[in-house]
């Protein structure tokens, strides 16, 4: 990834895509596992989030649509932010409300920014 791509926020349509994408995934385990159970559903999306951003710095649906999730300052996600982020997330109205940078609340919270790779 090119310091210049690192730096570029990626659009909301891809943004709430991946959302979509994660939520699906999420849902399929839920349903296949956990009767699903609505907050089963938001617990695997949870765990889903917080491992694969701890460890990848992007979830499947990020991966499929060339996103990463990055610090502000363009480094990589810390472990309290990637923490912050997926709490956040889990609250349905943070990812919908957004700052004035188009940031949605949970990443204006965390100090994170959703890019393209």
């Amino acid at each position: 990834m090119t310091a210049e791509a690192s730096t570029v926020q990626a659009p909301l349509g891809r943004r709430v895509l991946a959302l979509a994408v994660d939520w699906a995934i999420a849902s399929a385990i839920s349903a296949g596992f956990l009767d699903y159970h609505p907050l089963a559903t938001v617990g695997v999306l949870a765990v889903m989030t917080l491992l694969l951003l701890a460890t990848r710095g992007a979830t499947i649906g990020h991966t499929l649509l060339g996103l990463r999730v990055r610090a502000v300052d363009g480094g990589a996600a810390r472990p309290l932010q990637v923490l912050i982020r997926t709490a956040s997330l889990c609250l349905v109205i943070p990812p919908v409300v957004w700052g004035l940078d188009g940031r949605g609340l949970h990443d204006v919270w965390a100090g994170t920014r959703i890019v393209r790779t």
